[in-house]
């Protein structure tokens, strides 16, 4: 649960804090238009598609449905087709009053959660609370029924605030108020414009996300937030932070940015203001975006840090420190590197978080570069990328990710709206490695990892191992904002789901994902995780195969050339590993029954109630999933030997 409300927090202040943009009631019909003419199969309003956006609409308000009861929402939830039909007309004449009185309603029930939360304080609270209560909120059928529920999440807040110590306690409690009062606040506005530009906006991600579960339409704010979460950089000063509610406390600085370059700045230091402007009790969001900005611009903060004295007392001193902004990596946020001996060699491990590329660095000369080390430094004889986590990035990165271990040849296709296929090719027939190589995925690898997954698995080039499948994203989405432009529309970007794609085989990942051809469950395999869970995903599909490059989708012009760099380097299906693949999954089964600890690991996993979390992450330490991966690796590494030896014998 602590999880739970950490991550609902964390999406309220990135949704409900971020700047407004600058939108009028035309601009939000002109964008709508803008991204349902590019959706890969909604054109146009339909009433099934404005039920979808009524009811996401209620959900953006009231995200964690304790403010709304059935009554209030009833007239919007299941709407009528001629009241479908009219809201679709004022829509498109710029006419949101249907949203309006959405909006008034949920004003009326911030109050009516005030006064519950009053009554509250002077209630006992239920013991016999668990956090799997609330794993599918539903509306409130009337008041009391609401009441009941907020006593309830009470409840639980304070089971997992006693387990803290008193201060951290409070701290903790205040925190949870601030959020609270933040996110009504933003609701109520009363400046027309900001109302208005609230409303309209909500009604802009209502839209888009009524279309498929990937669409998406963001705040200027979020999508600058948006661009850091895929590249891993931005201009700031290189710190960690947290919200202390009396400050803003460092908690780590971070390797090669500003804060770490100048010294000047400490751990544990606490930010109260940014450029004189206090930040005490402001959003954490809002104080973020003080302290970021463009590259070698200054910026001051003034701190709070605590020193001691010859006499070994304590006292606090304020200071001012200024630092030129600059660009900042989140380099442990993209990829991590190493390896393992075994035998007259090594097993190389390479971890990557996402798919990125910026003026610098990209995610394919990353890994490129350190298995490049590897090799010249030891003796490779295994690698394994591990993708588990990777929840994707950039296509055209999946693409030369994977033309790190085969020749040349099609990767992915793309088909688009307008049902055009596009095929994305490796044209360097260079190989980084070509020796065995394991991919390790679990039900979150999603998107470009299942790209490179799938690509590799269709031909036979890498053995996927780890949970039953992937997550199932084999869709493909634009985005308004260039990767390579620092400029964000003060009107908002949006992120439209164009097509599919599918690997050389013509499969998609869509709603199924890759099939491991070893199954090795992680902390993941009983979660409710993937496309098929999502609100509303596009259908599976499949196109004709690809391992033969007809260049069908390429200009008359450029055959020639495509053809010149191909040569006869065109990668092949292979069959290097079928052999093996027996053995494999035999020991490595046997190694999971037998093993004591893996077996403890997945009886806690079977276990329904959420707070079993804390036992499945003192499993995960030892990282089970891994290890076994690693133990699948040495045995392919042997069994390839012996057949080899065979070959050698026999020739």
């Amino acid at each position: 649960m602590q999880k739970w409300l950490g991550i609902f927090f964390t999406l309220l202040i990135l949704t409900m804090e971020a700047k407004l943009p600058e939108i009028a009631p035309r601009d939000v019909t002109f964008k709508a238009k803008e991204f349902m003419k590019s959706h890969a199969s909604h054109k146009k309003l339909t009433n099934e598609l404005m039920q979808r956006i009524l009811i996401n609409y209620l959900e953006i308000l009231d995200p964690n449905k304790t403010y709304f009861i059935k009554s209030d929402i009833s007239l919007w939830q299941d709407s009528s087709s001629a009241q479908l039909d009219l809201i679709i007309q004022q829509y498109y004449k710029h006419d949101f009053s249907a949203f309006e009185k959405i909006h008034q309603i949920f004003l009326a029930a911030i109050e009516r959660r005030r006064g519950i939360n009053k009554q509250l304080e002077d209630l006992e609270l239920p013991a016999d609370v668990k956090s799997s209560e609330f794993k599918e909120m539903k509306w409130s059928e009337n008041e009391a029924d609401l009441k009941n529920k907020l006593l309830r999440i009470r409840s639980l807040q304070a089971q997992t605030t006693n387990k803290l110590s008193a201060d951290i306690q409070e701290k903790a409690l205040l925190r949870i108020q601030k959020v609270q009062h933040n996110f009504e606040s933003e609701a109520m506005k009363t400046d027309p414009v900001e109302k208005e530009r609230f409303i309209l906006s909500n009604i802009l991600k209502a839209t888009a996300s009524s279309l498929d579960s990937h669409s998406a339409y963001f705040t200027p704010g979020e999508a600058a937030q948006f661009m850091i979460d895929v590249q891993h950089r931005l201009f700031g000063i290189g710190a960690q932070l947290r919200d202390d509610l009396n400050g803003i406390t460092v908690v780590k600085i971070l390797e090669g940015g500003p804060a770490a370059v100048s010294k000047e700045l400490h751990e544990k230091d606490r930010i109260v203001a940014v450029n004189n402007e206090p930040v005490v009790g402001m959003d954490m969001f809002n104080a973020v975006e003080l302290i970021r900005g463009k590259e070698n611009t200054p910026v001051k903060l003034t701190v709070i840090r605590e020193e001691t004295k010859e006499n070994g007392e304590k006292e606090e001193k304020q200071l001012d420190v200024t630092l030129l902004r600059g660009e900042v990596v989140i380099k442990e946020m993209r990829f991590d590197s190493q390896y393992e001996p075994f035998g007259s060699g090594v097993i190389g491990y390479l971890k990557l978080f996402s798919f990125y590329e910026d003026r610098d660095s990209s995610s394919t000369e990353d890994l490129k570069r350190e298995i490049q080390k590897l090799k010249n430094e030891h003796h490779l004889k295994g690698l394994i990328l591990d993708l588990r986590y990777n929840a994707g990035g950039l296509l055209n990165q999946a693409v030369d990710v994977a033309g790190l271990f085969i020749t040349t040849g099609i990767v992915v296709s793309i088909k688009d709206e307008n049902g055009r296929i596009q095929h994305l090719r490796v044209i360097d027939d260079e190989v980084t490695w070509d020796g065995p190589l394991i991919i390790l995925v679990s039900r979150a690898s999603a998107s470009a990892s299942e790209i490179v997954a799938q690509t590799l698995q269709d031909y036979g080039r890498a053995i996927i191992v780890g949970d039953e499948h992937t997550f199932g994203k084999g869709s493909f989405q634009t985005f308004t904002l260039s990767t390579n432009e620092d400029y964000v529309n003060p009107e908002g970007e949006f992120k439209v789901t164009r097509g599919r794609y599918y690997t050389v085989s013509g499969k998609t990942p869509q709603l199924v994902g890759v099939a491991s051809d070893i199954c090795v469950p992680s902390v993941l395999c009983e979660r409710e995780i993937g496309e098929k869970f999502s609100k509303y995903p596009l259908e599976n599909d499949v196109i004709p195969p690809n391992f033969v490059d007809t260049l069908l989708d390429v200009p008359e012009s450029k055959k020639e050339i495509i053809r010149e760099k191909y040569g006869n380097n065109l990668q092949p299906k292979l069959d290097i590993y079928s052999h093996c693949l027996p053995d494999l999954k035999k020991n490595s089964q046997y190694r999971i029954d037998k093993g004591l600890n893996y077996q403890n690991f997945l009886k806690e996993l079977k276990k329904k109630d959420e707070s079993n979390s804390e036992d499945e992450e003192k499993f995960g330490v030892n990282d089970l999933q891994l290890d076994e991966a690693y133990n699948v690796m040495k045995d392919l590494i042997l069994l390839l030997s012996t057949v080899t030896k065979e070959e050698k014998i026999a020739a």
